[in-house]
């Protein structure tokens, strides 16, 4: 399979390198005049746990091909779309015309609604996933991270096509196990809270990195999670089809907690990913805590936790988000 991974993000460059392992042909569209800014090929060093549970060390120097122009006759036959969800609006824009025959795999955070999220794309081209990996660009430029054993999949309430059936199936021949989420909507929204929970007190210390070990604050980020459920009730998911999703906030935290600081001090695989995302400046975290506080506010939902938080990501010089 021809793939365009759209940018060269965190995201897309794991899964560039997983789906290339697998014998896929892979580039990366950047913007005009970004490609001379790259090096001709990305440090890696990642955590791989696709056949062992406590992953296998990848460091190697990946050579990547890069391309600044996509016109609408090229010959990929998918796109893998996973930017900032605040940046979709625009990804979209731009691939509209140039969609080509190409499937194009949103593949990230989302909070507006999905068929509002893809704008002008048509819908019968779109395939639904969210990545199970994670982590950074350091200032070396070295790509730490982690690559789980397997990759979510959804639909919105239908089988899933058969452009999104050849989709799974290139993940699977990467080594990857589907996990499929027939409520994708909801689940994306559960995991949007799951994030802004976390990121709210990742923010108050300086970074995510800064949560690793944390107790108390891991304590916090589980409770602002916690006060955000009856916001995805107002929006109208199903909290009881997501029972998976909100247990770490609905469990005693005196037990999660814990746990939690456990996991993120001490297991290998869990510390890099978390420890990767160290950038205090980061814009994504910030963007998820403002999306998410004012759907409270516009909502009538009380979120003391997430509203102490803001001046940690309100907008340079308004004080709010």
């Amino acid at each position: 399979m021809k793939i365009l991974m759209f940018g060269r993000g965190v995201i897309a460059t794991i899964y560039g390198w997983t789906l290339q392992q697998a014998g896929h042909d892979v580039e990366f569209y950047v913007r005009p005049g970004r490609a001379a800014t790259y090096e001709d090929a990305v440090d890696l060093d990642l955590i791989d746990t696709r056949r062992r549970v406590r992953g296998r060390r990848i460091a190697e120097k990946w050579p990547v091909r890069y391309r600044e122009a996509l016109e609408p006759d090229h010959n990929f036959d998918l796109i893998v779309l996973s930017v900032p969800h605040h940046r979709l609006a625009e990804a979209t824009a731009f691939l509209t015309p140039r969609v080509g025959q190409a499937t194009v795999l949103v593949f990230g955070n989302l909070w507006t609604e999905p068929q509002d999220a893809i704008g002008a794309l048509p819908l019968d081209r779109i395939a639904w996933g969210f990545p199970q990996a994670g982590g950074g660009f350091g200032a070396d430029g070295v790509l730490r991270g982690l690559l789980l054993p397997s990759v979510i999949f959804g639909t919105l309430g239908r089988p899933p096509t058969a452009r999104e059936r050849t989709v799974r199936q290139a993940f699977r021949e990467a080594g990857l196990r589907i996990k499929e989420r027939p409520d994708f909507r909801g689940w994306l929204w559960v995991h949007f809270v799951s994030d802004a929970g976390l990121f709210s007190q990742g923010l108050r210390l300086g970074s995510l990195s800064k949560l690793a070990g944390a107790t108390g604050a891991l304590r916090e980020a589980l409770l602002a999670g916690r006060e955000l459920l009856p916001l995805l009730t107002a929006r109208g998911v199903d909290l009881r089809r997501h029972r998976v999703g909100v247990l770490p906030f609905r469990a005693p935290t005196w037990l999660t907690a814990p746990v939690f600081a456990w996991l993120t001090a001490h297991v290998t695989a869990v510390r890099v990913n978390i420890e990767a995302h160290s950038d205090p400046d980061a814009e994504e975290p910030r963007e998820i805590c403002r999306d998410t506080l004012a759907e409270a506010r516009r909502l009538g939902i009380s979120v003391p936790r997430l509203e102490a938080a803001e001046p940690n990501f309100a907008r340079e010089g308004t004080g709010r988000v």
